[in-house]
């Protein structure tokens, strides 16, 4: 009897541990191998307090095709091939590449493009070394390029990601915060099939926008308000960051240039036996910002952020030169379209977030 009554407290305890698991959807451009796009999930995926429902691809860094494999085979590599993966949106709402291309002329070029090709060229940034120069992803969306880290066995599911995202949130109502750190076509299509999908999860973090960031670095220096994730589909986080979230947190472009992926950590890295550690290591060797994995690691503990602003936050739709770049308000300018209160981002416990990222990758315990 003792023995069935143990068991049974045991058993209670587990469900108990599991149940007070912070859930999260991660919507991402995981391009790869490696880089911040692969290495963000992993932070995710390797906390012990959190249960991740799922990922969705979007294009982004790279095309969703692409993306797709390299994530499915990240999980294979680290001990998550249990986590489903949903395909999402291959292209913007609104804006084409080909539009892209004409505006340049007349507006001028963009240092990153993303799937649509142009390659970025690294600079030396404090605290770390540039690593190779990253590919060019010109190719067509379909394509897939060779993988160095092989092709995975495992497969995606079959639903799409916004419906995906619906049902796991409904399943779950108020207890899924939704992790989006690529362009947020797949999240504004799961709010534009289901209106109240915002107002039924515990809130949203992204990865997107810029303010006023402190650098040297010449593509956010000369170009302040321009920022990858909401530039590449602005009608989408326009759409986004005016549904009724009950709290958005938004990573800068400001306080993500203050978190460089080192050397240092790469080698603390580099000698631990864990999945995780061995595929970055492998994989990850360019040196350049941990945007995603600061919005990650600062879901999980909150008081890595020193400084936020509390702010209005949108995108520029003219089309014009500043066509995707982040607009910002206080209560007395705020315009009256509906636009929201957001927690921006703008500074951080950098040796705190460095040591708990690599706490976290190394980390070999179950779960």
């Amino acid at each position: 009897m003792k023995k069935k009554t143990l068991l049974l407290l045991l058993a209670l305890t587990a469900t108990l541990c599991q149940a007070q698991k912070r859930m999260v959807l991660i919507d991402q451009d995981g391009a790869g191998p490696g880089g911040s796009d692969q290495m963000s999930m992993l932070a995710l995926l390797q906390a012990p307090q959190v249960e991740v429902l799922g990922i969705t691809i979007v294009t982004g860094d790279a095309w969703r095709d692409e993306e797709t494999l390299h994530t499915l085979r990240m999980l294979e590599l680290t001990g998550h091939a249990n986590i489903p993966v949903a395909r999402g949106a291959v292209f913007p709402l609104i804006r084409t590449q080909e539009e892209t291309r004409l505006a340049s002329a007349l507006d001028g070029k963009v240092e990153w493009l993303g799937a649509w090709g142009q390659s970025l060229s690294v600079e030396q940034i404090p605290g770390a070394t540039p690593g190779p120069p990253v590919k060019s992803n010109a190719h067509s969306p379909y394509e897939i390029p060779p993988m160095p880290e092989g092709q995975p066995a495992i497969k995606p599911i079959d639903e799409d990601a916004a419906h995906f995202l619906i049902r796991q949130v409904r399943t779950h109502p108020h207890q899924v915060t939704i992790y989006a750190a690529g362009p947020l076509t797949n999240i504004a299509l799961a709010i534009s099939i289901d209106p109240d999908f915002a107002a039924l999860t515990e809130g949203i973090v992204l990865m997107g926008g810029s303010l006023n960031p402190q650098t040297d670095d010449p593509e956010f220096a000369a170009d302040p308000r321009h920022e990858f994730n909401f530039w590449f589909d602005p009608e989408a986080a326009h759409i986004v960051l005016h549904a009724d979230w009950p709290r958005v947190d938004v990573t800068t472009v400001d306080v993500s240039i203050k978190a460089p992926f080192t050397q240092q950590m790469l080698d603390e890295i580099a000698k631990s036996s864990s999945p995780a550690a061995r595929y970055i290591a492998a994989w990850s060797q360019r040196r350049y910002y941990l945007w995603d994995e600061l919005a990650a690691c600062a879901w999980l503990d909150p008081t890595l952020i020193t400084r936020e602003n509390i702010l209005y936050m949108d995108t520029d739709l003219s089309h014009g030169p500043s066509y995707g770049d982040t607009l910002t308000w206080n209560e007395k300018m705020k315009p009256a379209t509906g636009v929201r209160l957001i927690h921006a981002q703008v500074d951080l416990d950098l040796p705190r977030f460095q040591k708990m990222f690599v706490d976290l990758i190394t980390s070999t315990g179950a779960k």
